[in-house]
């Protein structure tokens, strides 16, 4: 399996709202999040420059964004979202590990957030992130260098 990140285009809009849709929909549905195409664009846009898009043996599989914020001296995981075709594959736990080998050789923190409903936090647990605060409806979690 040939896993590549490519900078993600205006022209992958379409794809990412899709992929949005079908992987995030149900835990925002959950939690009482607006899930519009309104809400889903803005959150596609938000650091969009640092938008990546995973591409499995040539095929488009998932989203990777992630950035590093200098006033926090950590590289933050905005978004990881793998296609449900690609599901179970292990991608975004190697992409996350990859990050966190970077972060480490840098003397960085990783943090990131996710809605308490998505069992995407199991993932984050077992690779050490710790839960340093908590609202509503997320996790703010952080793996120290």
């Amino acid at each position: 399996m040939d896993i590549n990140l490519r900078k993600a285009q205006e022209s992958d809009v379409d794809f990412l709202l899709d992929l949005r849709v079908a992987t995030m929909r149900e835990y925002l549905e959950k939690d009482g999040i607006p899930c519009t195409n309104e809400e889903n664009l803005h959150r596609i846009k938000h650091n969009f420059d640092d938008a990546k898009i995973i591409e499995v043996d040539g095929q488009m599989a998932g989203l990777f964004k992630a950035s590093y914020l200098d006033d926090r001296n950590q590289w933050h995981l905005f978004q990881v979202q793998i296609h449900p075709n690609f599901q179970n594959m292990k991608i975004g736990s190697h992409l996350i590990k990859e990050l966190i080998k970077v972060a480490k050789e840098q003397g960085k923190s990783v943090g990131l957030s996710v809605l308490k409903s998505n069992p995407a936090y199991n993932l984050y647990d077992k690779l050490g992130f710790q839960i340093i605060e908590d609202n509503e409806h997320e996790y703010e979690m952080e793996l120290k260098a």
